[in-house]
């Protein structure tokens, strides 16, 4: 039987999602039926609430209740009860807590009627009176009043700037050629296409099973037992398919709790759904304001860099993330200082997108170094083949493994970087300017603690178990790839179970990190259940395998082998038969030994050809050439598909992706999918994956994981393209053709 990692292995849960078999969050059938909620939300952004008229909502008929701060169940009143396992620093929102509006579209109400349209009619009838407080919203109004990030809890020490080396300001006055620049990246929505949706079913023991869009769980089922003062075992919470969520779901989002609230109310199961608009309401990628400073030598080496950054968060919590370090895990600088500031506005608070600092942080830095190319008179890919690092500048230590110059020269072949004439505005097609930019992509690569259990049954059947979650990027396929794999069954002998709260510990999934941690998780787990086959097979007259110890066995073809001598052969059926037993179970917890003598990371180099129209300023990205490297790759079709979708978000996030507040109102103007711009088929053209070879023994499958990894630097390519097809430079996202055509 052929090993099935490494494969172009198709989804299994594929013909479910095409059929719609897969049930999201608002599908789950219920006996009995659910009400419906329709959430009412304020139309003022800072201030408190002076009274609420519901009875023109209560009058409809088919309306059951509204529930407000005035009138809603007991909710705890500490911020630790509200506390997830990714919160940051502050008080976490409360819905319906209190009359204090902390930002525009703050849920204030929820009406419960018989159907969503009953619910959704009855909530515009809620009418409102404020008392509205002064706000501000805009992040250059408030970038002087930024505080400096503070690493008040183990999670923030994480997060917070990388210590400087050197004199980086002496080094950039004196260097022979210097940058110094400012770039911009505006706030961006996530908007993943399944809304944000709870449903509540109110079981006939009194106990809440909970369906809801979460990338965790077990996050979820902590927040809600926290909220409600509820047992652990009188709440499941379970996701079995998620309909997208690029970081927005790493935090439980307020529909659970409204869910919650009026199920416990009422006593009747209950289902919330958010409408698209009040997802804006949600968490979002932070604006970002960077000054970076490169001094150089003339022959192109780093002397200088600085790197200082202003990140948006709420008035409420200090959301951040480290944006001002990737440089020093890619380019060597004896001086280097970094700087974060926090400015709080009177938003909701910024959370995790998509690669999180990287995306942001590594757009600037890539602008900036190709900045620095133009001024040495020297390709991009040069520059930074001179000033490419072979260890972690901040920690002064060695990669695990780091195959980022074969990404170079992979990418460059694959894209005909070699053809390109460095004089901007210099290659044409027809009456279109042709731009090529590259850039350079990073992230980490990390491990994190999960329990994984394994049933196996003397049919040959597996079950593997754990309460990871599945967003759409390929978790249940990848994980019966290496149960099959481990366990020596083939791909439909295996069945998996995850998104349930009841299942196996494990972190939500987001950071590139589940990938690695659940493969490795049942190879762990695999090796116990090869263990226990063992112990049976030597229980057998006459066992060939008598002598065997675990290691020196493997399991193929359903069967126990040596690795010595393939003569030597126990089939599962038989030691399971032969010992009297119908299954065998094993749960086991992985811990990843913490390496800190190596940095972990992925690398990518992107390559990028652009076409802007000469008279209308319109910008296509016509190719994309993406070579990355992160270890050993499980399954290569669902993972050139993460790197695929990676870059279309990157050309999103250089051509398209803003939300555009209106500072006047503190409100959110675009909060539609007609009016914030992202991707669509026209916009995308040829995009090419590349895997580079990039052997790692951090763990043991050598993963490193690819979900953030795709968008890195894409942005930057493609500014950097746009740059060289027209000469001019736009340092502040997204490039549009007003900025290309100013006048």
């Amino acid at each position: 039987m052929a090993p099935y990692i490494g494969t172009p292995t198709s989804r299994i849960d594929g013909i479910a999602k095409v059929t719609g078999a897969a049930k999201y969050a608002a599908e789950f059938d219920v006996p009995g039926g659910v009400l419906y909620g329709s959430i009412v939300m304020s139309t003022i952004t800072k201030g408190r609430i002076v009274s609420l008229d519901t009875s023109a909502a209560m009058d409809v008929e088919g309306v059951v209740t509204v529930l407000t701060h005035e009138n809603r169940p007991r909710m705890a009143g500490r911020d630790q009860d509200y506390k997830d396992d990714v919160a940051p620093d502050g008080s976490p929102f409360r819905p319906l807590y209190d009359d204090k509006i902390r930002f525009n579209r703050q849920p204030i109400a929820l009406v419960v009627a018989e159907t969503s349209e009953i619910a959704r009619f009855a909530a515009s009838l809620v009418r409102v009176e404020y008392d509205s407080e002064a706000y501000v919203t805009d992040v250059f109004r408030q970038r002087d009043a930024a505080i400096p990030v503070k690493a008040t809890s183990p999670e923030g020490a994480m997060f917070a700037p990388p210590k400087s080396r050197g004199d980086a300001g002496k080094a950039l006055a004196a260097a022979a050629v210097r940058h110094d620049a400012e770039y911009y990246v505006p706030i961006e929505h996530h908007n993943p296409m399944e809304l944000y949706a709870a449903t509540v079913i109110v079981e006939k023991d009194g106990k809440f099973t909970v369906y809801d869009k979460t990338q965790g769980v077990q996050n979820v089922h902590k927040y809600l037992c926290g909220v409600f003062g509820l047992k652990p075992e009188d709440v499941r919470v379970m996701s079995p398919f998620m309909g997208g969520g690029f970081g927005s779901g790493l935090r439980p989002q307020f529909e659970g709790v409204l869910a919650m609230l009026a199920a416990r109310a009422l006593q009747r199961s209950v289902r919330v759904v958010l409408t698209r608009p009040q997802m804006y309401a949600l968490g979002y990628r932070p604006a970002m304001i960077q000054r970076i400073g490169l001094g150089a030598t003339t022959g192109g080496t780093l002397e200088a860099i600085t790197h200082d950054a202003v990140t948006v968060t709420s008035q409420y919590e200090d959301f951040y993330r480290q944006e001002t370090g990737w440089s020093g895990l890619l380019y060597s600088s004896p001086n280097a200082s970094y700087a974060h500031r926090l400015a709080h506005l009177d938003l909701p608070t910024s959370c995790d997108m998509r690669a999180p600092s990287a995306a942001p942080g590594v757009y600037a830095l890539e602008a900036a170094m190709d900045e620095l190319a133009v001024a040495l008179k020297l390709d991009p890919v040069e520059l930074r083949l001179r000033c490419y690092s072979e260890r972690d500048q901040h920690e002064n230590r060695p990669f695990s493994s780091k195959a980022l110059r074969e990404c170079y020269r992979q990418g460059a072949d694959a894209f005909g970087w070699s053809k390109r004439n460095p004089e901007p505005r210099s290659m044409r097609d027809g009456g279109d300017l042709v731009g090529w930019g590259m850039a350079t992509g990073v992230w980490e690569a990390l491990q994190m603690p999960i329990t994984v259990r394994i049933v196996l049954s003397a049919n040959g059947h597996a079950e593997v178990a754990c309460a990871t979650s599945d967003i759409g990027t390929g978790t249940y396929t990848i994980m019966a790839q290496v149960a099959a794999d481990t366990l020596g069954l083939p791909l439909d002998s295996i069945s998996i179970k995850l998104g349930d709260s009841s299942l196996p510990q494990s972190p939500v999934e987001g950071g590139s990190w589940i990938a690695a941690s659940v493969a490795n998780g049942i190879v762990t787990t695999a090796e116990a259940i090869r263990g226990e086959l063992l112990r049976l097979a030597k229980q057998m007259p006459n066992s060939p395998l008598a002598n065997a110890s675990s290691d020196e066995l493997t399991l193929v073809d359903g069967q126990l082998v040596s690795k010595h001598d393939s003569a030597r052969v126990v089939s599962i059926a038989d030691a399971m038969r032969h010992g009297g037993v119908e299954r065998i179970e094993q749960e086991k917890t992985t811990n990843p030994a913490e390496d800190n003598t190596r940095a972990h990371n992925t690398h990518s180099a992107i390559f990028a050809e652009v076409k802007v129209d000469e008279q209308l300023g319109v910008v296509r990205v016509t190719r994309v050439v993406s070579a990355v490297a992160a270890g050993r790759i499980l399954n290569t079709k669902t993972a050139s598909s993460q790197i695929l979708g990676g870059v279309v978000w990157g050309i999103g996030m250089a051509l398209h992706e803003e939300t555009l507040i209106d500072h006047r109102f503190g409100r959110i103007m675009n909060a539609n999918i007609a009016e914030y711009h992202v991707p669509v088929n026209a916009d995308v053209h040829d995009i090419k994956v590349i895997f580079v070879d990039e052997p790692d023994n951090s763990n043991p499958l050598g993963i490193k994981g690819l979900g953030e990894i795709g968008i890195v630097g894409v942005a930057a390519a493609v500014a950097n393209a746009v740059y060289h097809a027209t000469g001019t430079r736009v340092r502040n996202l997204p490039i549009t053709l007003d900025k290309l055509h100013p006048g």
